[in-house]
């Protein structure tokens, strides 16, 4: 009779146990000689047999078909065959026509179209025990999954950016990969500014030489799977939850909340400018229906603005571009300061920006201590844990607790830092606007001068021929300033944030504001 050998491992356990494939061949090959059988082929395996997908299993099934004269299959042992039903009702078909026989060498049982029930009720036995350890096993890799990811771990592969890391003491974790980890960043930097679409970021990593691990460039695929995948500021995603990892984050929450929000308004716009840029498009409303002013070109070149009217409530009335560029002027000239008086407030920052570095450096102390002080309580704790001090459930509980206030820490810290390098930027941007506003302007081509009345005015509305509008802040109260003497009122040596806002600043509490910080772990 002619023989199929079958030789499966599924773990690297079992190549050093014994069992590796050239094991299980030279057993099977010496059970074939001593039985007389002719080895006709042999099939060897080394992926588990839990996969639905048995590419080679199908091959031997396929082999069994076509045989025209009964065949031997030979293995090591029942689970090296199989471990669930499914592939019984298959074998044992082919079995009770004569076409098969089965051989188990570690169990010496020998199946055919002549077994008895007590060899067969061996075989569903073997079948039993071999899906029983499957199912154990993968509830052992469930737990140990939850475990790790209570603690913070995260239980695959780390995302591009990041790389896996052997520790000295065995054990594993994840840390920033150094070729790869600031380009990541700069991806969302690029795409928070709003001005870059998911192509041309993959058009700057290509510039910059980005490639993967495996030597591929990024795909925009790719580039828009990492951009909503909330690892890279410190929370992990395992089976639709989220869970806060121990590892370094590569951007702040507030930068990735940012980019989740351009991404998801990215196909939300109220409407979409032609071709021709004009100053006001977008930027007014009808004070009476709240409607959209809208221009229109006349005689290629002379602009004129009105009321779309879509509610059908306004009377159309025609605005000469002009007519609204002078009340825009005007505002242009009241935030323009005296050379003197800019002076003064640069010097005056200078003072501000020390005392902002101070509460600065002040704000980054307390909250590394607390991070260090968390830590160290982990640290202590996992003591107690091992000495049996504690049970895992209250270990579990802190360090959930614990882990989740040092991911806050790390947020605000990150909010800090960005908060330091606004208060420059801005008051830079600020300063040289309030210089030489109206020569600014006046100089610019249109986008630039839309996206300057965007920064300078607010809630501008159109009431009949009168463009209403309210200043910005801080413009609004440059203006105010600009009749007092005393141009930084109520500023004291030791100025202290309040009501933080983003890019922008407060003549009257300081030039700079903060988040909160919550110091007293």
């Amino acid at each position: 009779m002619r023989a199929i050998i079958l030789a499966r491992v599924s773990t690297e356990e079992q190549m050093q146990d014994g069992q590796s494939i050239p094991a299980q061949l030279a057993r099977s090959r010496q059970w074939c000689k001593d039985r007389g059988l002719e080895v006709k082929s042999e099939y060897q395996f080394d992926e588990s047999s839990t996969k639905d997908q048995r590419t080679k299993f199908e091959l031997v099934i396929d082999e069994i078909k076509r045989s025209k004269d009964k065949v031997a299959l030979v293995v090591e042992t029942i689970d090296r065959l199989q471990r669930s039903f499914k592939e019984s009702v298959v074998l044992d078909e082919y079995r009770k026509n004569g076409q098969l026989e089965i051989h188990f060498i570690r169990e010496n049982l020998v199946l055919n179209d002549q077994s008895n029930s007590s060899d067969l009720l061996r075989w569903d036995m073997g079948v039993m025990f071999a899906r029983s350890y499957v199912l154990q096993l993968s509830d052992n890799v469930k737990r140990s999954i939850s475990q790790k990811l209570l603690n913070g771990e995260f239980p695959g592969m780390a995302p591009v950016g990041y790389i896996n890391h052997d520790l000295p003491d065995g054990k594993k974790t994840i840390v920033p990969d150094p070729d790869r980890a600031h380009l990541i960043a700069k991806m969302f930097e690029l795409y928070g500014t709003g001005q870059h679409s998911v192509k041309t970021i993959k058009q700057e990593l290509d510039r910059a030489g980005f490639i993967t691990r495996t030597g591929k460039k990024l795909t925009t695929s790719l580039i828009h799977k990492n951009l909503r995948n909330p690892f890279y500021s410190g929370v992990m995603v395992v089976n639709g939850k989220e869970y806060r990892h121990k590892y370094e984050p590569l951007v702040p929450e507030w930068l990735f909340s940012k980019c989740q929000t351009i991404m998801d308004n990215y196909h939300k716009k109220p409407f979409k400018a032609g071709a021709k840029p004009y100053i006001f498009r977008g930027l007014i409303r009808c004070e009476k229906c709240g409607c959209l002013i809208t221009p229109e070109i006349s005689k290629g070149k002379y602009i004129y603005y009105s009321c779309t009217n879509f509610k059908g409530l306004c009377k159309r009335i025609w605005v000469p571009e002009e007519e609204l560029l002078k009340p825009v002027y005007k505002a242009l000239k009241a935030v323009q300061m005296p050379q003197e008086a800019i002076d003064r407030l640069t010097q005056d920052l200078k003072t501000t920006g020390q005392n902002e570095s101070h509460f600065h450096k002040e704000s980054m102390t307390a909250l590394r201590a607390d991070y260090d002080r968390l830590e160290d309580r982990i640290a202590r704790m996992y003591e107690d844990k091992l000495d049996r001090s504690i049970t895992q459930d209250m270990y579990d509980k802190k360090l959930k607790e614990w882990k989740g206030r040092q991911a806050e820490l790390i947020a605000e810290m990150n909010s800090h830092s960005q908060a330091d390098e606004e208060f420059y930027l801005t008051a830079n941007m600020v300063f040289n606007l309030a210089s030489r506003a109206m020569d600014i302007f006046k100089s610019s081509e249109v986008p630039e001068k839309r996206q300057l009345l965007s920064f300078l005015l607010q809630n501008c509305k159109l009431n009949g021929k009168n463009l209403l509008y309210e200043l910005r802040s801080p413009f609004n109260l440059l203006v105010e300033a600009s009749t007092c003497s005393n141009w930084l009122r109520g500023w004291d040596s030791n100025p202290r944030p309040i009501d933080y806002m983003y890019s922008q600043l407060s003549l009257w509490h300081g030039l700079y504001h903060h988040p909160s910080s919550q110091s007293g772990v």
